[in-house]
């Protein structure tokens, strides 16, 4: 069985970035998922359930309120492995052009006074969010893209090297 793409990605080397994960053809177009990290995955305590679900709640607002790419943007999640989001946007643009809208996302939660959609007729939890720690979560993001803005490892995977057999398989471990 193939694996998908992001399971192909070097996570052993990955840092916190803003990667391009997959294109997709659509119906009308282009659409590409970007994977937002934060962490450093096995290699570093992930975010904290609630300040990531805070994060998600006050990011996909901004996304969708106030940024200049809001009619693009079709979901912003989080991963499973607690160490970044999922961006999916309508295009297909880099990492690096999205730099901006990312690093703006992150720095509109230092402004946030409260979380939206935090209410029992909005949000499935609406008891587990903890603004002060996705502040804090943001701000440490905010500080790291500044500070490695023209570092390229923030932008491009670390691919998984796979061993291929004789006969051309590939042969992935567990």
């Amino acid at each position: 069985m193939e694996l998908i793409q992001s399971f192909s990605v070097d996570h052993t080397k990955i840092v916190p970035g803003i990667f391009t994960s997959r294109t997709d053809t659509v119906d009308k177009g282009m659409i590409t998922t970007y994977d937002i990290r934060l962490k450093r995955p096995n290699r570093e305590p992930v975010i904290d359930v609630a300040a990531m679900h805070s994060l998600e709640h006050i990011i996909a607002t901004f996304l969708r309120n106030d940024s200049e790419w809001k009619n693009d943007i079709i979901y912003w999640g989080p991963m499973g492995c607690l160490t970044g989001f999922y961006l999916i946007l309508k295009g297909n643009h880099s990492s690096r052009e999205i730099y901006d809208l990312i690093l703006g996302a992150f720095k509109s939660v230092a402004k946030a006074e409260e979380v939206p959609g935090a209410a029992p007729v909005n949000c499935g939890h609406y008891l587990m969010h903890n603004l002060a720690m996705a502040k804090w979560y943001a701000s440490e993001f905010v500080e790291y893209l500044e500070a490695n803005a023209d570092n390229p490892k923030i932008f491009e995977y670390p691919k998984a090297e796979r061993l291929v057999t004789d006969d051309g398989k590939h042969f992935y471990d567990s």
